[in-house]
């Protein structure tokens, strides 16, 4: 599939990237479906900040990341009843991403940790939650960043 993006120009969209959001996301209900264009490390991994891109509306793209990278401990209690439209989740196939925040002062980077977006990568099948945690809508993430670009050497 051929798609025409504000921000990548035009790109190819193997089918088996599409990830199918049923209830769309949060402010875009409409917006169903959607493919993840990262840039990789070595391992496959993505480097930082990644695009969820959106097939049904090319000029929305939302940067988001693997929370994990900004903060170990990220364990967000979801109730099993939010999780079954994904089909059968495991470790392996269970993909946690929450959005960036970014603004004109780039110290005030953030990432919204009550709104994952929980994603099963065997079935392509994803679904923004609201979190009952405790968690911050804009934690942010510039120092942290920082600190670990620091510890890489980079």
């Amino acid at each position: 599939m051929q798609l025409n993006t504000r921000l990548f120009g035009e790109i190819e969209i193997e089918e088996e990237k599409i990830i199918f959001f049923e209830k769309g996301i949060i402010g875009f209900p409409d917006c169903n479906q959607f493919t993840l264009i990262s840039d990789l490390k070595e391992d496959g991994t993505p480097k930082g900040i990644s695009w969820l891109q959106s097939l049904d509306e090319p000029a929305f793209a939302l940067p988001v990341m693997d929370p994990l990278l900004i903060k170990e401990d990220y364990r967000p209690w979801i109730a099993e009843e939010m999780l079954k439209p994904l089909g059968n989740l495991n470790e392996e196939n269970i993909y946690i991403l929450v959005s960036v925040t970014a603004t004109e002062d780039i110290t005030q980077l953030s990432v919204n940790l009550k709104a994952p977006f929980i994603i099963n990568s065997e079935e392509r099948k994803g679904h923004q939650i609201i979190v009952e945690d405790d968690f911050p809508v804009k934690f942010k993430i510039y120092d942290i960043l920082k600190a670990k670009k620091e510890e890489a050497g980079e």
